[in-house]
């Protein structure tokens, strides 16, 4: 996969590319990772339409974007992932507009939040990290199979390593609450999703992936200060090994923690590749490897569990009232 690695940016993956004609739908656009991801689609001649909860940060967001490219091909809309009614009404209006979908990119969430529960009762994280993405990309799914081949990036993270997706409680209401945990789970769901995604309409020409961005200080560490942080190392470490490098927790800038987003939507290598989980642009390696501590692009064995991630997508149907027929 090249000598790409942790600090390749956006624009060296995109370098040379002309994305023209194709039109790419990026979740929580209005900041951080998905400003980013919106920019660098942008500017190589995508057609992006940069989704969020906050009509005024979104509107930001495209302004600071065609600062730099003033011929960015933009359109905003607005897309709340705690509430399934949102995501519908955002699927019925993007498909009302347009026939064709070329890459969704599910890169909105939030992380280690107090508990919450969404506008349909979910837990916070769960509901807004899988089963608001989930609903999305099954609603938007014709138009992904009419522009194919096409992709769906599923932002995962490395904090799926913390545990895997309990599906006898999945909104924590028999365990007690932990944010790290919820937040793991979550993680775990994204990459479980992306592999039975794929499993299921790769064959259509729909390919999906996974992406561990790295770390990066955005508006998803809100909630964060440095010793939830620390709490963080000290829990992979306790997992892994006492003396396991976590040097790849150190945070990376914006434009290298987009590039994985990126790489995964464009690269033509990837093609046989569909529902792997990627990291550092590199494809992901099990961990306990070489350079795979916390923060890097090592799998966690249940994010490769195919009973699991069959379990979850119907479960997942269930739950925000959607079959998706596949």
């Amino acid at each position: 996969m090249g000598d790409w690695g942790r600090d390749t940016t956006t624009d060296e993956v995109l370098a040379g590319m002309d994305l023209s004609g194709r039109r790419m739908v990026v979740t929580g656009a209005s900041g951080g990772l998905g400003e980013e991801t919106a920019r660098a689609l942008a500017a190589a001649g995508a057609s992006v339409v940069m989704a969020a909860r906050s009509p005024a940060g979104n509107d930001a967001a495209a302004d600071r974007i065609r600062d730099r490219h003033p011929g960015a091909d933009l359109e905003l809309r607005d897309l709340d992932l705690a509430s399934l009614a949102s995501v519908r009404s955002f699927a019925e209006e993007f498909l009302a507009d347009h026939h064709d979908l070329h890459v969704l990119v599910n890169n909105a969430g939030i992380m280690c939040t107090p508990f919450g529960t969404t506008a349909d009762g979910f837990e916070q994280q769960f509901g807004v990290n899988h089963l608001g993405h989930f609903l999305l990309a099954g609603l938007l799914l014709p138009a992904l199979t009419a522009a194919a081949p096409s992709r769906v990036v599923c932002l995962s993270s490395g904090a799926h390593g913390i545990c895997g997706v309990d599906l006898d409680d999945l909104m924590f209401e028999r365990r007690g609450y932990e944010g790290w945990a919820a937040y793991g789970q979550s993680k775990s769901a994204n990459a479980l999703f992306a592999r039975e995604l794929d499993r299921r309409v790769g064959g259509r020409g729909v390919r999906a992936l996974a992406v561990h961005p790295g770390v990066i200080m955005t508006g998803l560490s809100r909630y964060l200060d440095e010793a939830a942080y620390e709490r963080l190392k000290e829990r992979r470490r306790a997992q892994i090994s006492a003396a396991v490098d976590t040097s790849g927790m150190t945070p990376k800038s914006v434009e290298a923690g987009a590039a994985t987003s990126v790489w995964a939507a464009t690269a033509p290598e990837l093609d046989s590749h569909g529902g792997a989980y990627l990291g550092d642009c590199q494809l992901g390696v099990p961990e306990g490897e070489p350079g795979t501590g916390p923060g890097g692009r090592g799998i966690s064995p249940w994010i490769l569990d195919d009973d699991a991630a069959a379990a979850l997508w119907a479960t997942s149907e269930d739950l925000v009232g959607f079959s998706w027929g596949v």
